[in-house]
């Protein structure tokens, strides 16, 4: 295997291009080596689809012909193969641009003598260039550790001080992609709780948030009857909902109550009756 393909540094730059070119990734999936050698049979043979980058349509691969990545129709797929190297390079890159953020940050705040005027000049453009690292590292590393809370906590400090509509946009889609992967990671459902807080606080229309979130809620807890962190999710979001939307989202949920309730307290006559 080319050597150049599996260092970690490359592996990460590929990662966060990908996810710079498709800012839409809906799905995320780790993928044995053996599954991305039978998917490419199927695309050169012509009777499945061909494992290409989003923008280019270039077959997404090293050298020597082995795919870490796969990438198609805003899902995304990542080899099992690579996930070690590939979250040691992350988190070292994100550790490494986050504590420079934060000397920035701090010589900003207490405009640090030490530094000539000139440098204190060109701080904000200094922190913009960090904020945005961080942010392109804190991604990928969530996508490999979803419950890496420093990571969460560098994208709150940073959104917080923006307050910009498209971040909160942009944070609601990453942790609906990390829910992809693990629908019970309690960060990424504590990150969208934060993120509607801000959302309403900033008087936007938090009701078409809370309509998104409630059909998030329900594919979700479809998927996996026993996700109690989405049910509370659920009961969380009632606080945001308007009356109408409240009578919508819970009215079946309440029937369904209902029925099995029937069932647990009149067994007998539940099977006479039906």
């Amino acid at each position: 295997m080319n050597e150049a393909a599996m260092d970690p540094s490359n592996l990460l730059c590929h990662l966060e291009d990908i996810l710079d070119s498709d800012p839409h990734i809906d799905e995320v999936g780790f993928i044995h080596p053996m599954q991305f050698a039978a998917f490419n049979e199927e695309g050169h043979s012509g009777s499945g689809p061909q494992l290409t980058d989003e923008i280019t349509r270039k077959p997404v691969r090293d050298s020597s012909s082995h795919t870490f990545f796969w990438h198609n129709k805003h899902k995304l797929g990542i080899s099992t193969i690579v996930l070690v190297p590939l979250y040691r390079a992350a988190k070292d890159a994100f550790l490494d641009a986050y504590k420079r953020y934060r000397m920035l940050r701090d010589s900003q705040l207490k405009k640090d003598e030490t530094l000539e005027n000139n440098a204190l000049t060109c701080l904000p453009s200094l922190l913009d260039t960090m904020e945005k690292e961080v942010m392109r590292h804190s991604k990928a590393l969530l996508l490999l550790s979803c419950d890496f809370g420093t990571a969460w906590n560098a994208r709150k400090l940073i959104v917080s001080k923006k307050l910009l509509s498209p971040m909160f946009t942009d944070e609601l889609l990453l942790s609906a992609l990390v829910l992809s992967y693990s629908p019970k990671s309690e960060r990424a459902w504590s990150h969208r709780r934060w993120v509607i807080k801000m959302i309403a606080g900033n008087g936007a229309n938090i009701q078409e948030v809370v309509e998104r979130e409630s059909e998030l809620v329900k594919t979700l807890a479809e998927n996996s009857k026993m996700n109690y962190r989405a049910w509370s999710h659920r009961c969380w979001l009632v606080s945001y909902m308007s009356d109408s939307q409240v009578r919508l989202k819970l009215e079946p949920v309440y029937l369904v109550y209902l029925f099995f309730v029937d069932r647990i307290a009149f067994p007998g006559h539940w099977r006479n009756s039906h």
